[in-house]
């Protein structure tokens, strides 16, 4: 999809902020994972003195035409009654926002109901729910263009709003069959090994579900290397937006949080599309949805908290920012040793020599 630069970080400006952390009152590469985050977000920011400014989640709603084949252990409804808790403040991800003052906004990408226009939500539906993959391409070239420039819009928004930080979640019955699809299309790996039992199936519901997506991946038979054609035929609206917020926020130099399977799909279209987008992203949790941590792999991406979550809605974003603001606290607000008073291994060393 073209209209998104995305620059590489830069390695020397890397270099200078790891030689800040090192000069911590700390033993070398004390704080682990911390550290590289610290470089990673101040590297995206071109700063040693980094700041998150505010932080949003933004939680895209859709519904699939191939929940029609039973592969969700709920029905279809729920997708809008639950965009309707997260208004009412009561969902999961409204908890932690709450608990880790973010901002969260809600957005219907194409749920299939109608809710009223005074409704707190971005109202941007492109349909009432995509296609069935398992007979059609879920949507238009048209459709998906929509999408993904609807999410890059959303970003530029909160860009001028002052945000540079964004995590990413979503809503939709059936989206992780859309986006096992995906996932087995451009990585090439068996659908088996990308299907999980998303909100509860049990064996033979999984097993279903498994040979519903064969049955839709022989249909069309889709070899193509462009990620957008194959988001066009297995996606939903919500991931399609997801995709083009994900880019423009890169594009934009914001740290982007990507939660769990469905959202680190949208960003694994967006990989694709573009490699560099990775050096933007932290990737919040692993799932227990068992395709996850193959993509992670895929992607060479580590997630920062292991919890046996499986929720999606943006929920692991929220649990996982205080981690990610704590390495800017650290950098920002830890002492060097010369500020400290405290000896260093160099001084030591230099010691040791005379």
């Amino acid at each position: 999809m073209k209209g998104f630069v995305i620059e590489p970080l830069s390695t020397s400006f890397a270099k200078q902020v790891q030689e800040k952390i090192d000069n911590k009152t700390k033993p070398l590469g004390a704080l682990g994972k911390l550290e590289e985050m610290a470089v990673q977000i101040a590297t995206i920011q071109q700063s040693l003195t980094p700041t998150l400014r505010n932080p949003h989640i933004l939680v895209f709603a859709g519904d699939h035409g191939i929940a029609a084949e039973g592969v969700s252990a709920y029905p279809q409804e729920v997708t809008a009654q639950m965009v309707m808790n997260f208004v009412r403040g009561g969902a999961a991800v409204n908890v932690f926002c709450r608990q880790n003052h973010l901002s969260l906004q809600v957005i219907d990408a194409g749920v299939a109901a109608d809710f009223p226009q005074d409704l707190p939500i971005v109202h941007a539906k492109i349909a009432k729910g995509t296609r069935n993959f398992l007979y059609e391409a879920a949507m238009t070239g048209q459709e998906l263009e929509q999408a993904i420039q609807k999410g890059s819009e959303l970003v530029k928004e909160l860009h001028k709003a002052g945000c540079n930080v964004v995590g990413f979640g979503e809503m939709g019955i059936a989206n992780t069959s859309s986006a096992s699809a995906i996932m087995s299309v451009i990585t090439k790996q068996p659908v088996e090994v990308c299907v999980g039992r998303g909100t509860g199936l049990n064996d033979e519901q999984y097993q279903h579900k498994i040979e519903v997506l064969r049955k839709a991946l022989l249909h069309h038979q889709l070899n193509s290397n462009d990620p957008f054609e194959v988001l066009r035929t297995y996606g939903g609206y919500e991931i399609a937006m997801m995709c083009g917020a994900m880019l423009q926020a890169a594009a934009l130099h914001m740290l982007i949080l990507v939660d769990g399977f469905i959202s680190s799909v949208a960003f694994l279209v967006a990989y694709k599309s573009n490699p560099y987008i990775r050096h933007y992203a932290i990737f919040c949790h692993t799932s227990a949805e068992q395709g996850h941590q193959k993509l992670l792999e895929y992607m060479q991406a580590q997630a920062i908290l292991q919890l046996g979550m499986r929720l999606g809605e943006g929920s692991a974003c929220a649990v996982a920012y205080p981690v990610v603001e704590s390495a800017v606290r650290f950098l920002n607000e830890m002492a060097s040793f010369d500020e400290a008073g405290v000896s260093n291994r160099q001084d030591i060393e230099s010691d040791t020599c005379l």
